[in-house]
């Protein structure tokens, strides 16, 4: 596991809260690497695409 330290709005967090509160998460942590896991399921085509296109990129005009 890897520990991440990030800064949230004040508004956000209160609704991770409410959601650890009504028992839809088990606790911060759980919202937290849902959102990620989401995010990443949901632009995994996108962000691989990009990374594809920046190495071409770099290995055609060598910019570093």
């Amino acid at each position: 596991m890897k520990t991440i330290r990030t800064e949230i709005p004040e508004q956000l967090y209160k609704e991770i809260l409410a959601l650890v509160k009504e028992g839809w998460f088990r606790d911060e942590k759980d919202v937290y690497s849902a959102a990620i896991r989401r995010f990443l399921d949901t632009h995994r085509p996108e962000l691989m695409e990009k990374f594809i296109r920046d190495d071409v990129e770099w290995g055609l005009r060598g910019n570093d």
